[in-house]
């Protein structure tokens, strides 16, 4: 049974799993085939179907769970495009998700990018044309009031619930604001990741969509948008919602982990700040990001031989996503020996106006730590780069092509293993492509991207560039906070995770990645969720005993596989 101590038999709700891992429904014939966590179609034995009232209503062949997936497979590929696949998956989802979660785990590789980036932006897009069957809660603005009653309503109890993933839906994944469609879409996105990719409870988790409004006059003039039609709500009103939403979830939900994604610019690091010392609480655009990033560049430093504390860091798109980045990386130098201020001054952020400087008017109040002196000097990439000399270019500014030849060979002129980190996506807005790197530094680049690339044969040598995906990092995390029932996220705990990644890989062997594939995201993850555990022991954050915590974490990971379903009174 998964953490969390669910009690058995919880009159609230329509079904409960037992201690022996079978569930007990009140549900029967085609209500019980309308449940999707319960629903096995055609693989429910003749005892199930003669118990459940369920003769008649399924032909009469009795199939296996690997039967299934053959078949859904099949037409999961017969759809002619990507954004068929993810309604095709998603309709799956609605109607047993014992089964798409196998299909998925059995072919994860393929399918991340249709349940998730890039494909989920499309489905998000037409989320008030396609809209089916709701998943998790929709909590609105203009109802503050109702946040309660609208959790209370999935009949959870206190230990229910592991995992709470809210968006406002303001940045959706470079395709800006969505609103309702887009808190929704990408909330149930990200938690079929968690379950897919670490085996977190899809029973245990809720999707939540914050709809303050959107600025999108498409939305907004749209006939069948669902949402709130007017403006973003914005300054002490949103405040207050944000609050609200945080005081009923840790209310009545206090083991679970708040993450919060694709919040705007404004709001992302301010709301992180104001409660992640208060509560378990984690940001994936932010924390996961700068965790994975520097995961690779921990793999880097292992070829390279130039420790943290020596790097010069150059990077590129000083936004949420960037500084979050440099957090982290600023952290691991002072791990390395370096006090703050020295750590802060090893990196240079550039944005839209040029290099970040502290005579410079409307900087955000997490960009003004790395501002540099104004006397130093500011400028584009090209002239900083000649200046600096940095040791490592990191991209995250969707400027495609904005790595030029001239800027890469002048920073290969300087350091002996150029570590190079064009990270955004998609392909049509990185800022330099692999291959380009490879070439123009004679094969000496050290390279990870955020979209994945085929191997690269130069001098030959094929280089394998790793994908600084978060996917092989906040899955793991998630777990392992569920696992230790962490208090909060430390800065220890987010090391543990990028360190873990990193350990996977051998980085040292000619032309190999700096991060490992996304072929076994579940032993990734469960390499990644013993290390946070194990973190949280060691810096108390710990609410559980860890007697073993290897064995722990694998316990806890949910398995998509039928199980008894039996009878109970209505």
């Amino acid at each position: 049974m998964s953490p969390g101590n669910r009690k058995p038999d919880t009159a609230r709700r329509a079904f409960s799993e037992q201690e022996d891992g079978s569930y007990a429904t009140s549900l029967r014939g085609l209500e019980l085939l309308r449940e999707p966590l319960l629903n096995k179609g055609t693989a429910f034995t003749p005892e199930e179907r003669e118990e459940l009232l369920l003769d008649g209503l399924l032909p009469p062949v009795t199939e296996s769970l690997d039967q299934q997936v053959h078949r859904v497979y099949a037409q999961y590929r017969a759809q002619p495009t990507d954004l068929l696949k993810n309604v095709y998956l998603e309709a799956l989802r609605d109607r047993n998700e014992t089964l798409y979660y196998r299909l998925l785990g059995d072919h994860l590789r393929e399918m991340l990018p249709i349940v998730y980036d890039p494909t989920v932006a499309q489905a998000i897009e037409t989320y008030s044309h396609e809209y089916r069957r709701p998943r998790g809660v929709f909590l609105s603005v203009d109802d503050p009031g109702g946040i309660e009653r609208a959790f209370a309503n999935l009949g959870l109890g206190p230990d229910d619930v592991d995992l709470i993933v809210a968006s406002d839906a303001e940045e959706i994944l470079g395709i800006g604001d969505w609103g309702v469609g887009g808190g929704a879409g990408i909330a149930a996105g990200k938690l079929a990741v968690y379950t897919a990719a670490a085996g977190v409870d899809p029973d245990r988790v809720i999707p939540v969509a914050l709809d303050v409004g959107t600025d999108n006059e498409a939305l907004l003039n749209d006939p069948a948008y669902v949402g709130n039609r007017h403006s973003r709500v914005r300054g002490k009103r949103y405040d207050d919602f944000i609050d609200a939403y945080v005081t009923a979830a840790t209310k009545m939900f206090p083991g679970a982990m708040l993450h919060w994604e694709d919040f705007g610019p404004s709001n992302a690091r301010r709301i992180l700040e104001k409660y992640t010392g208060r509560i378990s609480t984690f940001n994936d655009d932010m924390q996961g990001t700068g965790a994975i990033v520097l995961a690779a560049m921990l793999s880097a430093v292992k070829v390279s031989g130039l420790p943290m504390r020596d790097q010069r860091i150059v990077v590129f798109g000083a936004g949420t996503a960037g500084i979050g980045i440099a957090d982290q990386l600023r952290d691991a130098m002072i791990r390395d020996g370096l006090d703050h201020e020295e750590a802060t001054r090893r990196i240079w952020p550039i944005d839209r106006q040029g290099l970040l400087t502290d005579d410079m008017s409307g900087l955000r109040d997490f960009q003004v730590p790395y501002a540099r002196p104004a006397g130093e000097g500011g400028g584009g990439l090209e002239e900083v780069v000649a200046r600096v000399k940095p040791t490592m270019l990191l991209g995250t500014s969707t400027s495609h092509g904005a790595f030029t030849e001239k800027i890469v060979r002048t920073m290969a002129s300087n350091v002996e293993r150029p570590v190079i980190f064009p990270i955004s996506n998609p392909t049509e807005r990185i800022e330099a492509m692999p291959g380009d790197l490879i070439r123009w530094t004679d094969g000496r680049a050290l390279v990870a991207t955020g979209v994945p690339i085929d191997p690269i044969t130069h001098n030959s040598i094929t280089f394998v560039i790793g994908q600084a995906n978060n996917a092989l990092l906040y899955p793991g995390l998630g777990l392992g906070v569920i696992v230790s029932r962490a208090r909060r996220v430390s800065r220890g705990m987010l090391q543990a995770a990028a360190e873990a990644v990193a350990g996977l890989v051998d980085p040292t062997l000619p032309g190999a990645s700096l991060l490992p594939q996304v072929d076994n995201l579940r032993e990734i993850s469960a390499t990644v969720a013993v290390a946070v555990a194990e973190q949280a022991d060691r810096e108390q954050l710990a609410r559980t005993t860890l007697r073993d915590p290897v064995q722990q974490v694998q316990d806890a990971m949910w398995h998509p596989r039928y199980r008894p379903v039996r009878a109970r009174e209505r």
